[in-house]
């Protein structure tokens, strides 16, 4: 069973950030128990739509590690880890990208 350092290891080779929107979207709802606190969502939403263009790459970074943590901390990594081992790498936000 990876830990949440393994799985963020393995996301951040050849300078990696984050997936793409569309694949982050995807992983998005595999998370269990998300749910409406106020006007958000708790995990927060992924930096997708206008956001992703309003995001430093840091923030997307801090973002999805903070879905990495949620996916851990409610049962789901290992299912999230095996589906970001199935990318390809052009399903991947790199810093080059900058």
């Amino acid at each position: 069973m990876a830990t949440v350092e393994e799985v963020m290891a393995y996301a951040s080779q050849n300078e990696r950030i984050c997936p793409m929107p569309g694949v982050w979207q995807k992983i998005y709802e595999m998370l269990p128990e998300k749910k409406r606190v106020g006007a958000g969502w708790e995990p927060a939403l992924p930096l997708i739509l206008a956001a992703w263009y309003e995001a430093s790459p840091d923030s997307k970074a801090r973002r999805f590690q903070e879905h990495l943590e949620w996916a851990a901390s409610h049962g789901a990594l290992e299912h999230v880890h095996q589906f970001l081992c199935g990318l390809e790498e052009d399903e991947w936000f790199h810093s080059d990208h900058q």
